[in-house]
């Protein structure tokens, strides 16, 4: 982080009952030493400390890589109690990310005010991160309220990353009129949108089918020499035409960002790969693979999740299984995606006893359970018209805090309305507007 990590030491507090007393040294006369028993169990004591803070700090660093974020906060409020405890700009700075792509935006402002109560100086990258934590969640309002608060503080300014994170706020909301008044803003601060900002709006533009205005924008950044498109603008594009179905306008831009000298990455084939087999093409799918080898270009697990995904939308569980297999004898490591695309092909094919022990085998890798594997699961438990084992599933997702979205309302609700049991539909309505009054209801 550019800015300087500001760290506030704590004076020693003494228990009821505890008092330092006095030192050998303190009492005239006296020069006895220190047994050395006493300074080996005084060692002791250090060298314990020490590796308890190692472990503590170690566990609290795989809670935020596993995503687990409730155990996070656990473990840190642990670290926080002890008497050498230091707030540090960059413990927050991952906690914030990791509350954000969590569904829990209020816990990231609570953590937010209780560092700078500790006495930790806000940046412009913490307040970043908690704009973004809205941002993800929908929550536009506190995002701009925070956007607004920034540029209150001297020291907090924002610059075009924060910008850039509430301008895809706005396009995922498809609020292009707030958009352009951010352009305004940003033009006012003297702030240059990056290629980065213009990919988001790109994006946005294709995904509304706004693909006149999507051009517009990728004209201006082939005549621009601040943002000239590179090869995320390339993937965006490819994505846009390629999640629409529309194969012919893919290759066709394919083709032009090669003519103007920009090289397809493995991203780039993984969106190509994806493509085809959503569309069932299967002879292309294994071509763009063949040709990623010829390149040199390694398979990844985004490249296996895309096959999988191809063969587990149509329930083809020898190919989707054969795949599996092969990913994990290059070693690969799957992801949560993969054992979605899992669940979801066994479901397809009505392997309900395959969905078991996929989810079984999820826990075994200690794979992390999010709002789109828990959806899989229901899913299933849907379409094998078990109704008891999808309102257990919908249990354990409330209890591991795990928030549901729009998808996993709309796949319950409906596998209710076919049995007619209205009661259960009519909790599940109350709950989603609860949810959604209280801005804790990710979109899909």
């Amino acid at each position: 982080m550019a800015d300087t990590i500001q760290y506030t030491l704590y004076k020693r507090h003494w228990k009821e009952g505890e008092y330092p007393g006095l030192s050998h040294h303190s009492i005239p006369g006296s020069s006895k030493k220190t047994p050395l028993k006493n300074l080996k169990k005084k060692l002791d004591r250090k060298n314990a400390a020490k590796a308890w803070v190692s472990t503590v700090t170690e566990t609290l660093s795989d809670c935020i890589l596993k995503k687990q974020w409730l155990q996070a906060l656990q473990v840190f409020e642990m670290l926080r109690e002890q008497p050498f405890y230091q707030p540090k700009e960059g413990t927050y700075m991952k906690l914030l990310v990791l509350l954000g792509k969590s569904g829990q935006p209020h816990r990231a402002r609570q953590l937010f005010d209780e560092m700078v109560e500790e006495g930790c100086e806000p940046t412009p990258e913490l307040y970043t991160a908690l704009l973004a934590a809205y941002c993800r969640n929908n929550l536009i309002d506190d995002a701009f309220s925070t956007l607004n608060q920034m540029k209150t503080l001297p020291r907090c300014q924002p610059d075009v990353f924060t910008y850039s994170t509430l301008i895809k706020a706005c396009v995922d909301a498809s609020r292009f009129d707030l958009v352009e008044s951010l352009y305004e803003e940003m033009d006012e601060r003297l702030i240059t949108p990056n290629t980065v900002t213009q990919n988001i709006v790109l994006s946005g533009y294709g995904k509304a089918g706004k693909f006149d205005q999507m051009e517009k924008v990728l004209s201006g950044m082939l005549e621009s020499s601040a943002c000239k498109p590179d090869v995320w603008t390339m993937n965006t594009i490819l994505s846009v035409f390629g999640n629409k179905g529309q194969i012919d306008m893919m290759e066709r831009w394919y083709e032009k960002f090669r003519n103007f000298g920009i090289e397809p990455e493995t991203r780039s084939f993984n969106i190509l790969i994806g493509a085809y087999g959503k569309k069932r093409m299967y002879d292309k799918m294994s071509s763009v693979m063949e040709y990623m080898r010829k390149l040199q270009f390694p398979w990844t697990t985004s490249t296996y999740n895309n096959v999988i995904e191809a063969f587990a939308d149509v329930g083809d569980v020898k190919h989707m299984e054969y795949t599996f297999d092969q990913m994990r004898a290059e070693g690969m490591k799957a992801d949560t995606k993969t054992f979605c695309c899992l669940i979801n092909g066994y479901a397809n094919a009505g392997l309900f006893h395959k969905v078991i022990s996929t989810a079984q085998l999820a826990a075994k890798f200690e794979i992390p359970e999010n709002t789109s594997f828990y959806n899989a699961v229901i899913f299933a438990c849907a379409k094998a018209e078990d109704l008891m084992e999808m309102a257990r599933v919908f249990n354990r997702m409330k209890d591991k805090q795990c928030p549901p979205n729009e998808l996993t309302f709309s796949i319950m609700v409906d596998a209710y309305r076919k049995e007619g049991m209205n009661d259960k539909i009519y909790y599940l309505e109350q709950l989603q507007q609860e949810l959604l009054n209280n801005g804790c209801l990710p979109s899909q």
